[in-house]
């Protein structure tokens, strides 16, 4: 498994505006093999910004760089610009490999 998490140091006055480039936008990750799930997270509140993360998870390290160099990538990333700023300085992105993965089956989480 392949973690890729982009970190967005978000201006506070731009919150809104920000989770809406993300929840209007066609990703395109379902038509990527080894896809498995993508996160938009909310984080800490500083005196400049919110922290807000986007965290999505490959089967394989593999698959997330075929993600990278796809189609479907250029698509879900070509945003109109906006001349209002959204963030402060550049995402950071961050990759990880599973180590050790633990979890729940079906029938303990619902229980």
């Amino acid at each position: 498994m392949f973690i890729a998490m982009n970190r967005f140091k978000v201006v506070k006055e731009s919150a809104a505006d920000f989770e809406q480039v993300w929840l209007g936008r066609d990703s395109h990750l379902g038509e990527m093999a080894g896809f498995v799930e993508f996160q938009l997270l909310k984080g800490p509140e500083h005196e400049d910004h919110i922290l807000y993360a986007s965290h999505t998870i490959w089967r394989s390290k593999s698959d997330f760089e075929a993600w990278t160099r796809s189609e479907q990538f250029r698509k879900a990333h070509s945003r109109v610009p906006t001349t209002k700023p959204l963030y402060v300085g550049h995402p950071q992105f961050e990759g990880f490999e599973a180590v050790q993965t633990l979890g729940q089956s079906a029938s303990d989480a619902a229980a």
